[in-house]
């Protein structure tokens, strides 16, 4: 089937968000009293939401919903102040991007961040590129890797599941992109494993950037 669209992921397939979403987490587990977290860890807190993640780095017994959501709310003050700190592209991403456009690719943005973050965080450090679509998590939408948003964004482009290539960082990616139907790229620069994407579903995994502008080339993909 010929590839007419890509969706990408973007904490840790478009953008090296992981320090500022480490900083943020642990000025609030500090402020409460609670352990913090080595900045690798956060590789494997992230990934599925905001709540997903302050749930994860509570200390057991103290994960109950006042103290989450008390941590939720804080977090997300912390990192509207933090969100562009340390954030940057990774090495290869712009080429890439404007590359696809080139070859006539429709370009969209799938995440399990807020939407207006989602939004904000392509607007201000992907500002060269033009995407067809940016979706972040609302309350009407399911997360990854429930398909839904993968499908809505398949039919607002006009292309069909199977013109699709998925790219991203986690077994969240992975998943989301066989329940819709797409083809799965696992990117080796984010925040999981070659051997993560491979047990998910990956069909090809990528170390570089520019390796993605190569598949594309080919069009069409088994």
């Amino acid at each position: 089937m010929m590839i007419r669209a890509v969706i990408c992921d973007l904490d840790g397939t478009l953008l090296d968000t992981l320090e500022d979403l480490a900083d943020s987490v642990n000025a609030v587990l500090a402020e409460q009293g609670f352990p913090v977290h080595p900045t690798e860890a956060y590789r494997y807190f992230v990934g599925d939401g905001a709540a997903v993640l302050i749930g994860r780095v509570l200390p057991e017994g103290h994960r109950d919903g006042i103290i989450q959501n008390v941590c939720l709310r804080r977090f997300r003050e912390e990192y509207a102040l933090r969100w562009k700190n340390k954030t940057l592209p990774y090495d290869g991403i712009v080429p890439m991007l404007a590359t696809m456009q080139k070859l006539g690719m429709k370009l969209a943005v799938l995440s399990n961040k807020p939407h207006d973050a989602t939004e904000l965080c392509v607007r201000e450090l992907l500002p060269g590129i033009r995407f067809d679509a940016v979706v972040g998590q609302t309350d009407g939408r399911p997360k990854k890797p429930d398909p839904a948003g993968a499908l809505a964004i398949a039919q607002q482009l006009g292309v069909l599941p199977q013109e699709v290539l998925y790219l991203g960082d986690t077994s969240t990616d992975m998943k989301t992109a066989v329940a819709a139907g797409m083809y799965p790229v696992g990117v080796l620069w984010g925040f999981r494993t070659a051997d993560e994407l491979k047990a998910h579903g990956a069909k090809t995994l990528i170390a570089r950037p520019d390796e993605v502008v190569t598949l594309l080339k080919r069009r069409e993909l088994a």
